[in-house]
């Protein structure tokens, strides 16, 4: 049983939904998961005891990429959250209209990898919330599932 946290950053409620999605999911294969709203979370240590971290954010953005409120202050103190070789995953929510469609994936992706998370895959770019995206989560969540038992 690996132990799991999910943190998310949603201001119109997409991100949460997905966000839950997998959590359930991974609760069904015997796992501990913990789903939480990037509002609600201390950075300092947060990795701490996690077999596995999901960061979503919904982003948008024009010019420039733009987090959600509630996880930007997260994203700012990723370095205090002790990701070092811990396994981590992305997922986001956004509108294919912007420039930087679901951009969050790639700048989270990023920072985490400057600080040395292992990236179990690629991140997840949903368009529109989870009731138009439900097989592709499904599929994300095997697929991390199976990372996580190998």
């Amino acid at each position: 049983m690996s132990r799991i946290l999910i943190v998310y950053g949603s201001t119109t409620g997409n991100t949460a939904a997905v966000a839950e999605a997998p959590g359930e999911q991974f609760r069904q294969a015997g796992h501990g998961v913990d789903v939480v709203d990037a509002a609600n979370v201390t950075p300092a240590g947060l990795c701490a005891g996690r077999d596995a971290v999901l960061f979503g954010c919904s982003a948008w953005g024009t010019d420039d990429v733009e987090l959600q409120e509630d996880f930007e202050p997260l994203f700012e103190a990723f370095d205090k959250i002790g990701v070092k070789g811990v396994k981590v995953a992305v997922f986001a929510t956004g509108d294919s209209s912007f420039e930087h469609f679901c951009g969050a994936v790639d700048v989270i992706e990023a920072r985490l990898a400057e600080l040395g998370a292992v990236q179990l895959l690629e991140g997840l770019k949903l368009d529109g919330d989870l009731s138009a995206n439900q097989q592709e989560v499904a599929a994300w969540g095997s697929r991390l599932l199976a990372e996580l038992a190998g």
